[in-house]
């Protein structure tokens, strides 16, 4: 595995991915750091998530999975 050389904010994966930020802390706690998600803390204790390529991949079918897939369903 090649190192990590970025990371995406939640608010860049949100773009990246066409969704709302609010979706994506919806469903960020299915994923683990393996796949891709870390949590970045800054001055004044303001915390955010943020994701690998990989983590971008894996929202992208989680989302692909859960929203649109219950979507067809119904």
């Amino acid at each position: 595995m090649a190192a990590i050389s970025h990371v995406h904010t939640i608010q860049r994966a949100a773009e990246i991915l066409g969704r709302n930020e609010e979706l994506l802390w919806e469903i960020f706690d299915q994923l683990e750091p393996e796949d891709g998600v870390i949590w970045i803390i800054d001055t004044d204790d303001r915390q955010t998530f943020a994701f690998t390529d990989s983590g971008i991949d894996a929202l992208r079918d989680i989302i692909a999975d859960q929203i649109e897939g219950a979507a067809k369903t119904t």
